[in-house]
C-alpha cells in the first residue's frame, strides 16, 4: 500500500458500517433549512458507492465513471460506481462492490474495504453510504457497462486529498444560493454528490490523518 493510501486507511480505521450511522453536515442556506429538514425527515432510500483507491505505478488513484448520456437521472455526470441497496446484498459494502463489478468489471475479491465516510443525504431522496476500498492490483483495462457507463477514468489521490483542488461555487435556484464544491480534471467537471464526498474524504484526512 502506498504511503498516501495508508494515510487514508489510518484515518478511517475506526469507521464501520454498523449503525446508527451519522449523516454528514450539510452546508445549507438559512432560507432552505426548514424545507430541507422536512425533506430529510422522510424515509431515504438506502444506497452505496465505492470510493476505490487504485494502486498505480505513477501513484494511487480514485476510480470514477462518467454516466451514460441516455440515463434519466444525472446523465453524463461524473460519479462513483454505486447504486440502490438491494435486499439480497446484506450490507452497504456488498452493494458498493456489486455495483462496481456490474458497472466497470471490478472483481469484489480484489477490493479490501478499509473504511466508511458519514452517510450523505440527497434531496432526491437517497442516503448514500460511501464505502472506501483499496485495490492493490487494479486491472489494466476496465469493462464499462454500455447501458450505464460512458467512460471510466482515474483521479490522482493526491489531487483528491488536496483541499486547494476544490472550488466553492453556488447555484442560484428560486432566488436562493446553494453552495457546492467542484473540481476539474482532464476535461471532466466533477461536482454534486461526487465532489462533496471527495471533499469530505479530503477534510477527514486533513483533520485526522497521521
Amino acid at each position: 500500500m502506498s504511503p498516501l493510501s495508508r494515510k487514508v486507511a489510518r484515518t478511517l480505521a475506526a469507521s464501520g458500517e454498523a449503525g446508527p450511522r451519522a449523516l454528514c453536515t450539510l452546508e445549507i442556506p438559512e432560507a432552505l433549512q426548514a424545507w430541507v429538514a422536512g425533506e430529510l425527515n422522510r424515509p431515504l432510500k438506502a444506497s452505496a458507492v465505492l470510493i476505490a483507491l487504485l494502486e498505480r505505478e505513477a501513484g494511487p488513484c480514485i476510480l470514477l465513471t462518467r454516466r451514460a448520456e441516455h440515463l434519466r437521472a444525472h446523465a453524463a455526470q461524473v460519479s462513483f460506481p454505486g447504486g440502490r441497496c438491494d435486499a439480497d446484498d446484506g450490507s452497504c459494502a456488498a452493494t458498493a462492490l456489486r455495483e462496481a463489478y456490474e458497472e466497470v468489471g471490478l472483481d469484489p475479491q480484489q477490493v479490501n474495504v478499509i473504511g466508511f465516510l458519514d452517510d450523505f443525504p440527497t434531496l432526491s431522496g437517497f442516503r448514500i453510504t460511501p464505502v472506501v476500498g483499496h485495490v492493490a492490483n487494479p486491472p489494466t483495462q476496465w469493462r464499462p457497462a454500455p447501458d450505464e457507463v460512458a467512460e471510466v477514468f482515474e483521479l490522482p489521490l493526491a489531487m483528491a486529498l488536496d483541499p486547494d483542488t476544490y472550488t466553492r461555487k453556488t447555484l442560484s435556484r428560486d432566488g436562493i444560493e446553494l453552495p457546492f464544491h467542484e473540481l476539474a480534471y482532464q476535461g471532466h467537471r466533477i461536482w454534486g454528490a461526487t465532489a462533496a464526498l471527495l471533499h469530505m474524504l479530503a477534510m477527514e484526512v486533513h483533520a485526522h490523518g497521521r
